[in-house]
């Protein structure tokens, strides 16, 4: 193996210990804080990045796995600036992490001779409708707008060209697209990527540059004094130690959580953002077994939906839900799934069920809301699709935004404070900067033998003990979520493969093996509602089953009448229950 630096969180937080005042404290550490970790470690700055969970464990490991410009924005001249400079900030990607990032082929399949109601270049759902197919209806509607989409990318940009397809073309290239009916396609360009791996290789990149990144350190309070934050005190979730981090500048950058910091300085701080719910499902991937992805333009609630092949799997999604509470562990509803699969059902020749789904997971999108700029007043720096906004003297807090401008918003976030005199005025130097690979495991390879079935689990194992030295893994959740990708992609596999990493690192065993990040068990009892827990579940099996399913169900069946009974006296009135005892 290729010698690569450990990332040993002791050393870590023997640097907190030495008391430097730091240039910059980044909170949060999913797309956003590491962005602005790099581009802040990468200038020189003295950084901290502290994550209360897993870096991206959040909103950004939960993404629909695109790098895009954006299709659905281009149905408001207005936003082609942004669509623009998030292609622009796309090629970047690619080319700075093309071990994580690559140009995708897309088809929009065409199934009507009028395709909608024909608008303006860029109205409707970002595409000009029309006709397609091999009738002497051309597709020049989807071509067009597409076109302009992929025109865009002039300057070098460009990472494909948009083509119009017929349908022989369309059949022959995306198998499993529904035949009945179809009469042509389009075919466009964009980019997909590996978030969660994105994201701890931004980590990485940052520590290679000197910043110091550590997961589960929540921040529990901040210490102002003369209208400035003096500091920081951070919690070690591992051995409940304190930490109080003295710092010039802080960088607030929770995503979703970005108002509960606030309020850790001004408890009457306004609502910067609320919340919306995207959900996903994964299918096997013989339900489309090209290397196509597609888009579905419209869906009933006006959105679009991608199917797209992941990781040898097929990734359906996204929905857009709002949701009052940013719950860290958001789950995917039934009418959500149920809503995916009517909808993608509708296109592909092999119907789907409940039945095919082998994982789903949610993530929730922070989305700002410009009218609450709270104490930032008028100095509030905001865009169309992010805000970047100073406030309580030395924090500036980055929220809204997506993926595919993290590079872009912690530019413009690094210039805020530069402007502000918080950072000494350094040059930008991440538009060519690589972005950290490791050459000593291929991690999709892994994944799709890991998915596959148990003969590659010794490996995922020895996996798992390279992440903790290597790639601030701390549990086995953090190793099959965010390192490897097999927890949103199997959770019969991901179930049986918990309790043996966790044995490898030392940890009980005994906790529940459902693939629910958010279960606690206490000895041997399951305290979560997942169906799939094998304390709970209707089979068990029995190997990786830790939650002593088997004598509970010995138990269990001496004991059936009695909680047939219980059940039963608990329906009745009271005085019937008395009667019968």
């Amino acid at each position: 193996m290729a010698e690569v630096k450990t990332t040993c969180r002791e050393e870590l937080l023997a640097k907190l210990r030495e008391d430097p005042v730091w240039d910059v404290v980044v909170i949060g550490g999913g797309a956003t804080g590491a962005g602005i970790a790099v581009d802040a470690a990468s200038r020189g700055l003295k950084t901290v990045v502290l994550e209360a969970q897993d870096f991206s464990s959040g909103t950004s490991s939960r993404s629909t796995k695109l790098i895009h410009g954006g299709v659905r924005y281009m149905k408001n001249p207005r936003d082609w600036g942004l669509v623009r400079e998030a292609l622009k900030e796309r090629r970047i990607l690619i080319k700075n992490a093309p071990h994580l990032v690559h140009s995708k082929p897309f088809i929009l399949p065409c199934y009507k001779k009028g395709e909608r109601e024909f608008y303006t270049i860029g109205l409707g759902t970002g595409l000009i409708p029309a006709t397609c197919g091999d009738d002497g209806w051309p597709v020049f509607g989807y071509t067009i707008g597409l076109g302009i989409y992929s025109a865009m990318t002039y300057g070098g940009y460009n990472i494909g060209h948009t083509s119009s397809l017929s349908r022989e073309d369309t059949l022959m290239r995306l198998p499993g697209v529904k035949p009945e009916g179809l009469m042509g396609g389009v075919q466009f360009f964009d980019g997909q990527f590996d978030d969660a791996r994105l994201d701890v290789a931004l980590i990485r990149t940052a520590y290679e540059h000197g910043a110091v990144p550590l997961n589960y350190m929540p921040v529990v309070g901040v210490t102002r004094e003369g209208g400035m934050i003096r500091s920081v005190t951070a919690k070690d979730k591992e051995t409940g130690e304190e930490f109080v981090i003295r710092t010039k500048m802080v960088f607030n950058a929770a995503g979703a959580w970005v108002d509960p910091i606030r309020r850790m300085v001004d408890p009457d701080a306004s609502t910067l953002v609320r919340v919306s719910r995207g959900s996903h499902i994964l299918l096997d991937k013989s339900f489309m077994p090209g290397d196509t992805g597609m888009l579905i333009p419209k869906t009933r609630d006006g959105r679009v939906l991608f199917a797209i092949p992941w990781h040898g799997m097929l990734l359906v999604g996204t929905t857009d839900v709002e949701q009052k509470e940013a719950d860290f562990d958001p789950k995917v509803s039934d009418a959500e799934i149920d809503f995916m699969i009517e909808t993608a059902s509708g296109y592909l020749e092999k119907p789907i069920t409940r039945a095919d789904v082998k994982a789903s997971f949610a993530g929730l999108r922070p989305l700002f809301n410009p009218q609450a700029t709270g104490s930032a007043g008028s100095t509030a720096k905001v865009s169309r699709e992010h805000a970047v906004i100073p406030e309580f003297g030395n924090m500036i807090t980055v929220t809204g935004g997506k993926w595919t401008a993290y590079r872009k918003m912690a530019e413009h976030a690094m210039l805020v404070a530069t402007l502000r005199h918080l950072i000494p005025p350094r040059l930008c130097v991440t538009k060519d900067l690589p972005i950290f690979c490791d050459p000593n495991w291929d991690h999709a390879a892994l994944e799709i033998e890991a998915e596959a079935g148990d003969a590659a689990d010794e490996k995922v194992v020895q996996f798992a003990l390279y992440a903790r030295d290597h790639e601030f893994a701390r549990t086995p959740e953090d190793v099959l979520f965010r390192r490897l990708r097999l927890g949103q992609m199997n959770e019969a596999r991901t179930n049986a493969l918990l309790p043996k990493i966790a044995a490898a690192f030392g940890l009980p065993v005994e906790e529940c093996c459902c693939a629910d990040e958010a279960c606690t068990c206490e000895e041997g009892k399951c305290e979560c509602e997942k169906a799939e827990c094998e304390c709970k579940a209707e089979v068990c099996e029995a190997e990786v089953c830790e939650c002593k399913a088997e004598e509970k169900a010995e138990a269990a069946s001496v004991e059936a009448e009695k909680v047939i009974d219980v059940e039963v006296v608990e329906e009745k009135p009271a005085e019937e229950a008395e009667q019968k005892k």
